[in-house]
């Protein structure tokens, strides 16, 4: 019988991020309390997004709100790696990075943990940015999800190509 297998991977629905983005933008132009602060959200480039106001706690509330509707469009907040706002000229800039993809640091950890946690008779490959797990049996695998989902890892993590 042929092994049963699964792909881990951390990958970023784009349309769902920038969804929440623009919705961000429209709160932030409808709300009182970012009147007249010059409070501002973008993307810069592929794979960044810029916060601009007037003030640090209000660059910090931008990114509050952004937060929320990332949340709220069922993605995870693992997904960005958000910096502290810097004072450049007379506004606060704040750069926040979309993590993709999983580095070989935390997919060494988490092939670790499947070895010692997860049932016998469980592979996991490394293979790029992702991970390939295998075993003769489809409830160990299952049990397998179940492990990862449980564990509070640096990375979101999404289960696919099960078969």
């Amino acid at each position: 019988m042929a092994d049963s297998s699964f792909d881990i991977v951390s990958k970023i629905d784009h349309q769902e991020v920038d969804n929440a983005l623009n919705q961000t933008v429209k709160e932030i132009g409808h709300r009182f309390d970012f009147k007249n602060t010059g409070a501002s959200i973008s993307w810069s480039g592929q794979q960044n997004i810029e916060i601009k106001a007037n003030s640090e706690e209000r660059a910090n509330a931008a990114l509050d709100v952004f937060k929320e509707k990332i949340i709220k469009r069922g993605l995870s907040l693992k997904i960005l790696d958000s910096g502290e706002p810097k004072l450049s000229g007379k506004e606060y800039r704040m750069m926040i990075a979309l993590k993709e993809g999983i580095d070989q640091e935390n997919a060494k950890k988490i092939s670790k943990l499947i070895r010692d946690e997860g049932p016998k008779g469980i592979k996991a490959q490394i293979q790029g940015e992702e991970l390939r797990v295998s075993s003769k049996k489809k409830d160990d695998l299952q049990d397998v999800i179940t492990l990862l989902k449980g564990k509070d890892l640096d990375v979101a993590l999404q289960f696919v190509n099960y078969r």
